[in-house]
């Protein structure tokens, strides 16, 4: 009996305990921040607030319990807003262990620290263990929660510079709908997840803007270069940027109607204040707001040119009206497409 602690219950986290808990060998604990949450899935086996219409199996217990949920865990996959990530697990350390393994599925960059989410966590479990270095992974991939909920067939990738624990986690997580690649760049996985939620918001606003297929194609492939340069510039692997969590998780963001962040940036082409939009989003997150800004502070760190994310940024977090933002891109001086991974 495999144990595994799913910490976070928003859709993401959710549909991840649904996948583990498709499995009889397992024994899955979500932990929940909201106790709304723990009252719906108690009651019907739903998660109302974040995931509505999905069934949760009963391998799977709900708590709002640190000490509870992370009793005898072997898995803990972290599953919370970036921005909470590092507090989070401060609160966790009384109870966590030296063997856990541990797999973060938040796809976010520290906007202080500009540290990876595995950086972050390691980073709390030093602090508490010194010289312990922690056994993790990264979780990323084309994966909406609704769908891999309803078991639609999704593919994602698990990094780790650990071979053993990406081929646990990979056994553990797979299924005949849940097929889960391994890679050793974490880095890339992690940042690819991260910075295609910004091209998202970009994408959305076109679409608000109501402006065409072409428009929208150049947005993703320009986007995918920039994301490419600041993987590469941090030592991440070129190849990754065309697999699962580059190419693939970018599409899927920037062009499905469940993408959070896409959502957003519709909004915002229509005409929305930002204020205005995140109010209305229940609860929920759109990660690729917070990240711009430690996006452009991380691309500046390493010296790298990142236009499309400069112009989100203004946008999000200057007020930058977005038809100047477009405007401002399309005069960029004239160059040559040949060296993608140059500005």
């Amino acid at each position: 009996m495999s144990r595994v602690a799913v910490i976070g219950a928003g859709a993401w986290g959710t549909a991840i305990s649904i996948v583990l808990g498709r499995k009889q060998t397992h024994r899955v604990r979500l932990w929940a921040h909201e106790k709304e949450v723990c009252a719906s899935i108690e009651a019907r086996r739903v998660n109302e607030l974040f995931l509505s219409g999905s069934q949760i199996p009963q391998t799977v217990s709900v708590t709002n319990s640190f000490s509870e949920a992370l009793c005898d865990a072997e898995i803990v996959v972290s599953v919370m807003p970036s921005h909470h990530t590092r507090h989070v697990f401060q609160a966790m350390l009384p109870h966590l262990r030296p063997e856990i393994l541990f797999v973060s599925a938040t796809k976010g960059i520290e906007n202080d620290s500009l540290l990876r989410m595995t950086e972050v966590i390691a980073e709390v479990l030093r602090d508490r263990h010194a010289g312990f270095l922690p056994r993790i992974g990264a979780l990323s991939g084309p994966s909406f929660a609704q769908e891999v909920a309803k078991g639609d067939p999704t593919a994602i990738t698990v990094a780790s510079a650990d071979h053993e624990l990406a081929g646990i986690v990979q056994q553990e997580f797979s299924d005949p709908c849940f097929r889960v690649y391994t890679n050793v760049d974490v880095v890339g996985v992690e940042l690819g997840g991260a910075l295609k939620n910004i091209v998202a918001i970009a994408a959305g606003v076109l679409f608000g803007m109501d402006l065409g297929n072409n428009t929208v194609a150049a947005l993703i492939t320009r986007g995918l270069a920039e994301i490419t340069r600041l993987v590469v510039a941090c030592g991440g692997r070129p190849e990754t940027m065309a697999g699962l969590a580059g190419l693939g998780d970018l599409v899927l963001t920037c062009t499905g109607g469940l993408s959070r962040n896409r959502s957003v940036g519709v909004e915002l082409g229509r005409g929305r204040k930002l204020d205005d939009i995140i109010s209305g989003m229940r609860g929920m997150v759109a990660e690729g707001v917070l990240t711009t800004t430690a996006a452009v502070g991380l691309a500046r760190k390493v010296g790298v040119e990142m236009p499309i994310t400069e112009q989100m940024h203004a946008i999000l977090q200057q007020g930058k009206p977005v038809q100047d933002a477009i405007r401002d891109l399309m005069k960029r001086p004239s160059t040559s497409e040949v060296g993608l991974y140059k500005n």
